[in-house]
C-alpha cells in the first residue's frame, strides 16, 4: 500500500510510505534535509512501522513541535489505520 501524507510544520512538504502489510518498504521525503531524508528512509526499510512510530514519534527539531521523524511516525500512524479500514 502507499500513502501520501502532507507534513506539518517541517521543512519537508510531504512523506511517500510504501507499507507491505506492517512492514516499511520505502519511504521518500518531499523537500526537507536531503541527507537526513534519504538517512531516515534507508533506516526504517524492513522495520515493521509500530516500532517505527514508537522510535520516532516525539522526536523535536530545534524549537519546532516536531520533526521529519515525527511526522513520519503520524504518516505511518495514519496509513496503518487507513489499512486496517480496508
Amino acid at each position: 500500500m502507499e500513502y501520501r501524507y502532507k507534513t506539518k510544520g517541517t521543512c519537508a512538504s510531504e512523506i511517500l510510505v510504501e507499507l507491505d502489510g506492517d512492514i516499511v518498504r520505502n519511504v521518500c521525503f518531499k523537500g526537507g534535509c536531503n541527507g537526513n531524508a534519504k538517512g531516515i528512509g534507508s533506516l526504517v526499510q524492513g522495520m515493521k512501522a509500530d516500532e517505527v512510530i514508537r522510535r520516532c514519534k516525539g522526536i523535536r527539531c530545534g524549537f519546532k513541535r516536531t520533526s521529519c521523524p515525527d511526522q513520519l511516525a503520524q504518516a505511518l500512524n495514519e496509513a496503518m489505520e487507513q489499512q486496517a479500514q480496508k
